[in-house]
């Protein structure tokens, strides 16, 4: 795949960039096509809440999967399901114990938009750390709020993913305000605050060197349903943890 150059430029220079959802359509070929998106965006809508909330909260909805990348060879490949895990160090919230979280649909994670997205990914990360096996977990998140009831799209505040590179993409914002998103050093200093809002916004992120986080989301109309959509997509260097 042919970097865009302008992103990579500042994703390399910075340590973030941003990639508006009509370039990442275009960058995307039949992955980002209407017929393609529709259903892809549809899944959203059958995701399973998360029960691994040490807040108590109930207001995340998600699924996994996970893939490796050899040097060579095209493509990602699927692995079986597992748990998704972090250490304390990066989720102080949800960290330290092994979360199981339902699949992603196979049809979802062998179609066109995601295989896309995962291949400019992995282009991003062979181009910043060089080409060898890739462990990519892939996350497909609801963030639900209601009156009196925000949602927290990372709970766990401004943190790092513990990998080497992030790609976040906007699916959708319904009744939503708030959301933004933060980049920070390792000082806490703000780097960046943007709002991913039309779909397929993007955010890249080189995880080592910058920290990221949203802001909380409530209804603009509290008497309508409110949520935001987003997939995301990390590369870890090596194989898949024992």
């Amino acid at each position: 795949m042919t970097l865009p150059a302008g992103p990579f430029a500042e994703l390399a220079a910075r340590g973030f960039a941003r990639v508006t959802g009509a370039q990442m359509m275009a960058l995307m070929n039949a992955g980002g096509r209407a017929e393609a998106l529709a259903p892809f965006f549809d899944s959203w809508n059958r995701l399973e809440t998360d029960a691994f909330m040490r807040d108590g909260g109930r207001y995340r909805r998600r699924r996994i999967a996970n893939f490796t990348a050899e040097p060579g060879v095209p493509g990602h490949r699927r692995g079986p399901h597992r748990p998704h895990f972090q250490a304390v160090v990066h989720n102080a919230l949800n960290g330290g114990v092994d979360r199981w979280f339902a699949a992603m649909e196979d049809g979802v994670a062998a179609g066109s938009p995601l295989a896309a997205m995962m291949e400019l990914g992995r282009a991003m990360a062979d181009a910043l750390h060089g080409a060898q096996p890739w462990f990519v977990e892939a996350h497909q998140f609801r963030i639900e709020a209601a009156a009196g009831a925000p949602g927290f799209p990372t709970p766990e505040g401004v943190h790092h993913d513990g990998v080497d590179v992030v790609l976040i993409a906007m699916i959708a914002r319904t009744n939503l305000r708030g959301g933004e998103t933060v980049i920070e050093d390792d000082d806490g200093g703000r780097l960046a605050q943007f709002v991913l809002r039309d779909p397929l916004d993007t955010a890249l992120l080189d995880d080592p060197r910058v920290r990221h986080g949203v802001t909380p989301v409530a209804p603009v109309d509290d008497t309508l349903p409110s949520c935001r959509d987003v997939l995301v997509l990390t590369w870890k260097r090596g194989a898949p943890p024992g």
